[in-house]
């Protein structure tokens, strides 16, 4: 399992999550788990310029959980969570 750590921003939206959507919630959970135990984090989406340094990966059809691996540290930062039509502006 590799080190992870998030942005004060998602933190908020995960405890709004826990708070309004608890189903949702434990679908992120899960997801993050299994981005945490990949073996290969790099077949996740890559974003384009001027996010390039991002991935991406999509939480129950309409929403999209985006976080950055760092290689060299062999660690995630979760980065934000949002609906996939506000997420990229």
């Amino acid at each position: 399992m590799r080190k992870y750590s998030s942005e004060e921003q998602f933190k908020k939206k995960m405890c709004i999550l826990f708070k309004k959507d608890k189903k949702r919630y434990m679908i992120l959970l899960k997801k993050m788990e299994e981005i945490l135990s990949c073996d290969d984090v790099t077949h996740y989406k890559n974003l384009r310029a001027p996010l390039r340094h991002l991935k991406r990966v999509h939480i129950d059809s309409h929403f999209v959980l985006v976080f950055r691996y760092d290689e060299s540290a062999d660690s995630i930062l979760f980065y934000d969570l949002d609906h996939h039509d506000n997420i990229y502006k």
